[in-house]
């Protein structure tokens, strides 16, 4: 709500004080001014104002404004002073019923086209306001003369608005691109980096599959009864050595990516569970699923962990997206416990056994896999349980009150 009052307070009142910047050229309370172009500016510049209501209250707002000043100004009642400035708020009411007609937010790809447009309200509101006048009995003559005023300066002020909004646009848009290059240059660097520690990572696998194959011949000689050189265990613990090595590498590498990322990183709860929800339906569409997401949280609260929440947050959706067969639904809900955040993923898939609930969270149980018989490594609770432990929580299995599984998890605000 204050993200639209704000916008129509300041319209309004930049509306009536260039509305003092003018000319009466029919010698009369009738006037051109900066006003209208303001207001014009205003309401396609301002996307999210209401058109009639914004012209409503500008137009009364105007009236009563330059009331006030004929009054500070001279002793006329108050009354021929509101009335003489009343037709001015006809104008524009007028011209905010004539844009929200021709909807002309919808055409600002095409200037020329918005800026016809702005002149032609201009201009109908311009007689509109003569023709009120003339009816509260002000003597205004409309010849060719008149005719011809009122459409150079709708052109004039309609094209100048346009312009303005054109090259404020273009200066925005400037902005965006330097913004985008700079987040494509930090993304180049990244990758880099991450190939520099994908080299390092090639390079441990090559160690290990040597050291795989020594262990393997040591094993063989020493199952044989043979002598075994000694040169072959301290191969091993060279190359085993070598492993540990580059896997602190790798480790401080991608420790250092990371926390360059989450340094300015701030996401809300909210805007979290919405990017696991985004993400997890384009999953489920790869797979051909009919699955519907639903999400609560009505938290004001924000965190710097974002990638470690992501991850299990991501991780338990994953799997209930794949436990669906073709089609059900999967539920997000966060809120607060007391002092603990607590996430709660809930899906119609077919569950888990009683049996095996005790193993959910060990590592290499799983109940996936794939159209080839190879089952999943089932790291994937094992690392959530290991992260959510590392910020003093704890996720569990439940099911809710219809039965349906459900994992909970329960970590200090605190610690977020």
């Amino acid at each position: 709500m204050r993200e639209r009052i704000l916008p129509i307070l300041l319209l309004i009142i930049a509306t009536a004080f260039f509305g003092e910047m003018k000319v009466n050229p029919f010698g009369s309370s009738f006037r051109f001014s900066l006003g209208s172009a303001v207001f014009f500016f205003g309401l396609i510049w301002f996307r999210t104002v209401p058109v009639i209501w914004t012209g409503v209250l500008t137009g009364l707002f105007i009236s009563l404004f330059r009331t006030s000043i004929d009054l500070l100004m001279n002793d006329e009642s108050f009354s021929d002073h509101f009335l003489s400035h009343l037709p001015a708020a006809c104008y524009y009411l007028a011209f905010a019923f004539f844009v929200h007609l021709c909807r002309i937010r919808t055409y600002m790809e095409l200037p020329i086209h918005v800026a016809l447009l702005g002149a032609s309200i201009d201009f109908a509101s311009n007689i509109i306001e003569l023709f009120v006048r003339h009816l509260m009995g002000e003597m205004i003559a409309v010849t060719h003369e008149t005719i011809f005023m009122l459409l150079l300066f709708g052109i004039l002020r309609s094209f100048c608005v346009v312009g303005l909004y054109n090259i404020l646009m273009l200066q925005q848009m400037q902005t965006l691109g330097e913004a985008r290059r700079q987040e494509l240059e930090r993304l180049v660097m990244m990758n880099a980096s991450l190939y520099e520690e994908a080299f390092y990572l090639r390079k441990s696998m090559s160690h290990m599959e040597d050291i795989t194959r020594k262990s393997y011949e040591l094993y063989t000689t020493l199952m044989d009864g043979k002598r075994v050189e000694p040169r072959t265990a301290l191969y091993i613990a060279e190359h085993v050595h070598e492993v540990k090595k580059d896997s602190q590498r790798i480790l401080a590498g991608l420790s250092e990516l990371m926390n360059q990322e989450q340094r300015d990183l701030r996401l809300s709860i909210a805007e979290l569970c919405g990017m696991v929800i985004r993400a997890n339906q384009k999953y489920a569409e790869s797979l051909k699923k009919e699955i519907a997401f639903q999400f609560t949280c009505d938290l004001d609260l924000s965190t710097k962990h974002v990638y470690a929440l992501l991850s299990v947050l991501n991780n338990l959706v994953a799997n209930a997206v794949e436990a669906i067969p073709l089609s059900g639904w999967i539920q997000l809900r966060a809120e607060l416990d007391g002092s603990d955040l607590v996430f709660t993923v809930t899906d119609s898939g077919p569950g888990i056994p009683e049996d095996e609930r005790d193993w959910v969270f060990e590592l290499g149980f799983t109940t996936k896999y794939d159209e080839n018989g190879n089952p999943s490594t089932g790291i994937g609770l094992t690392h959530a349980k290991e992260i959510v432990h590392s910020f003093n929580g704890n996720i569990r299995l439940t099911t809710d009150e219809n039965g349906q599984t459900q994992f909970q998890i329960h970590i200090p605000s605190k610690q977020l």
